[in-house]
């Protein structure tokens, strides 16, 4: 009803101010691009290589920075509820669950993560850790999402999705940028940005920071309050015609208030501990491209990647070094594309508590891998096919493939028809290779749950089924459809073994071991649908619905008693998103942001819809003023459980952004 009211009141004011310009905006506004115009943009996540959306054969949404802004998100996780098909939910105040076309969790580990062409994608406990990924989000260009298998390209862990977060060329952000604000849940935030350079050259630095205060504890054990700091740089060099050079870098601090659970052997007690986790982050980024004849192109990227996690029950340090070498060939007919990667990743473990640990302390985990991938044009211009392989080897598992192939067809202009068949590999990660985990369950014995990593656990495998459909139906009104059935192998089980006692360390305890196997077969299947309509100039309709069905059961030599229940309630089968995007007038804008999510029976969360809405006045031509509400339908909802104790409850809340430029 507001809404209505405000097209009302606002219908009267449009003449000239249609053709305003928000200078807040990162590239051109989004009502004075058409449907077709945004249908044209260029992605690099499918292939590493730029194509237009429009003739990519795999179900890819691109979060734009004109979204972002839009949207009020303050952080990269909110931004990715924008996009179909990835489901997002808070767990508290720094801690989300994430994952696209189910398998939904704390580390999203069927989910590859890039930031600039840099994995965020740890080998400890195989997963990301939103807590520490962080950028200038006014400094985004755009957030690809490819929801199904990447693994020809991106190789292992790309098993549902890739995440291609992409920052803007220094060239583009000239000037000073300074943000601050506040509310009641993003208790403070400020940043400063500054960029500036030639024709040819360009660089900028920022700095950020911000604290956010606890969400709802029904116990009164407020103990998730988060902080973090972070600063950094980027440049871009036209070094001649057909050379360019980025070299870029970033260094945070956060600490993330946690409540964890902590087992002891003397005496034999279960602590819950609250306290702040200590994480610390650096990396280096370099990417030289050159541009050879008729299209074709060089690439080469080396990136430096390190990490001091300091969490309540454990530390790890751990420092990467990757190279990713491509050759981009255009021949008659053909699209042809290649490389070459290593990454070298050495970390070390220290142990903090008794109940966890990892053998050895020391361990390098190595990927040395090669793809190739092929488009052929079978129809110049209508019908198009695309081979490809990851060739990988790694630490933990050995030799892997990951072939892919792809059809497109294009009948007109205005429409297009692709389908895919894909297999990807999610490989063992530290915790399932050598790791202990004890957890006092009947202190009276005392009898310990001991979950065991022994190196015995395969690769958990996807062969993945995917089709699609796009069409501008009118030029105000475009259309995007997916659909998918995968099949899943060889997934995470945990086995029960014969119970034994353990005298060291004392006293003597009796010990319930639990083994990680690859016991259970899952299938996914569902479908996406995505249409964008414009019904006026001033006024841009974004919706979204999805619906994914997961079944899984025990191969027969499983006896896992719970897997099979979490896979099957971890993930909500509906959700159903819609964006608003209004232009009052020359100065004021107005955005809703509803959604709903189904329950998710394993976390004992209900089905709960909310909304988010933002009002952005234009206060002068260099400055803009901002105020959002955030969760507005309730006072507080549950999105997913994580923590001991009872569920944290996501708070409403609001804050108001100051945004100076010049």
């Amino acid at each position: 009803m507001a809404l209505c009211i405000l097209l009302l009141l606002s219908a009267s004011a449009r003449g000239q101010d249609e053709q305003t310009q928000n200078p807040a905006a990162s590239s051109q506004p989004l009502k004075e691009l058409s449907l077709e115009q945004l249908g044209n943009v260029e992605v690099t996540t499918v292939s590493k290589e730029p194509e237009e959306v429009w003739k990519t054969p795999a179900a890819i949404y691109v979060i734009t920075q004109e979204d972002i802004r839009r949207s009020g998100a303050r952080t990269l996780a909110d931004a990715l509820r924008l996009a179909p098909g990835v489901e997002v939910s808070q767990i508290d105040s720094d801690k989300w669950a994430v994952g696209i076309r189910g398998f939904e969790g704390r580390l999203s580990k069927s989910v590859l993560v890039l930031i600039d062409g840099r994995s965020v994608y740890t080998p400890l406990f195989a997963g990301v850790y939103w807590e520490v990924q962080d950028t200038l989000l006014s400094d985004i260009d755009r957030i690809e999402v490819i929801r199904g298998p990447g693994g020809t390209i991106w190789g292992s862990n790309a098993v549902n999705g890739v995440i291609n977060i992409i920052t803007k060329s220094a060239k583009l952000t000239h000037g000073i940028k300074v943000l601050a604000g506040g509310g009641d849940v993003d208790q403070g935030f400020g940043s400063i940005r500054y960029g500036a350079g030639g024709k040819n050259f360009g660089y900028r630095v920022y700095g950020k920071w911000f604290t956010n205060g606890p969400e709802y504890h029904s116990d009164g054990h407020n103990f998730d309050a988060w902080r973090s700091g972070q600063a950094g740089f980027r440049s871009d060099w036209d070094v001649t015609p057909r050379d360019n050079l980025t070299l870029e870098g970033d260094a945070y601090e956060t600490i993330a208030g946690q409540r964890l659970g902590i087992s002891y052997f003397n005496p034999p007690e279960l602590l819950d501990l609250e306290a702040n986790g200590h994480f610390f982050g650096q990396d280096l980024v370099g990417r030289w491209q050159r541009s050879l004849r008729s299209g074709s192109d060089l690439q080469l990227q080396v990136y430096y990647d390190r990490t001091d996690r300091r969490d309540l029950n454990y530390r790890e340090i751990r420092n990467t070094f990757d190279v990713d070498f491509i050759h981009h060939l255009v021949l008659p007919r053909q699209n042809l594309i290649w490389g070459l990667g290593m990454r070298i990743s050495p970390s070390h473990y220290f142990q903090t508590v008794p109940s966890v640990d990892f053998e050895p302390h020391h361990q390098t985990y190595n990927i040395f891998s090669g793809f190739i991938q092929d488009e052929i044009a079978l129809l110049p211009n209508r019908l198009f096919f695309t081979l490809g392989t990851k060739l990988e080897h790694n630490t933990f598992s050995g030799f892997e493939v990951q072939p892919s192939g792809r059809l497109l067809w294009t009948p007109s202009a205005h429409q297009s028809f692709w389908a895919a068949a894909t297999r990807a590999v999610r490989t063992p990660s530290r915790i399932e290779n050598n790791f202990s985990f004890s957890d006092l369950a009947v202190p009276s014995l005392p009898l310990y749950l001991r979950l065991i990593g022994d190196g015995d656990f395969s690769p958990e495998q996807l062969v993945g089924y995917e089709a699609g459909y796009r069409q501008f139906l009118k030029p105000s009104v475009y259309l995007d459809i997916a659909t998918y059935y995968n099949n899943y192998d060889d997934l995470l089980s945990v086995e029960n073994q014969v119970p034994f006692v353990e005298d060291d360390p004392g006293p003597p305890h009796l010990v319930l071991p639990l083994y990680l196997r690859n016991g259970i077969l899952a299938i996914t299947r569902g479908v996406e649908i995505s249409p964008v309509w414009r019904p006026v100039p001033w006024w841009q309709l974004k919706g979204s619905y999805s619906y994914m069905h997961l079944t899984a059961r025990n191969k027969a030599t499983s006896d896992d008693a719970s897997t099979v229940k979490q896979l099957e309630g971890d993930s909500p089968q509906h959700t159903v998103s819609v964006q608003s995007f209004l232009d009052l007038s020359k100065y004021f804008q107005f955005d809703l942001d509803f959604r709903y999510v189904s329950a998710l029976p394993d976390q004992k969360v209900a089905a709960y819809s909310t909304a988010d809405a933002r009002l952005g006045w234009r206060v002068r031509k260099s400055l803009d003023l901002s105020l959002v509400g955030q969760n507005l339908f309730q006072p507080r909802h549950a999105e997913y459980g994580g923590d001991p104790g009872p569920l944290v409850e996501i708070r409403r809340g609001a804050y108001v952004r100051l945004t100076w430029s010049k």
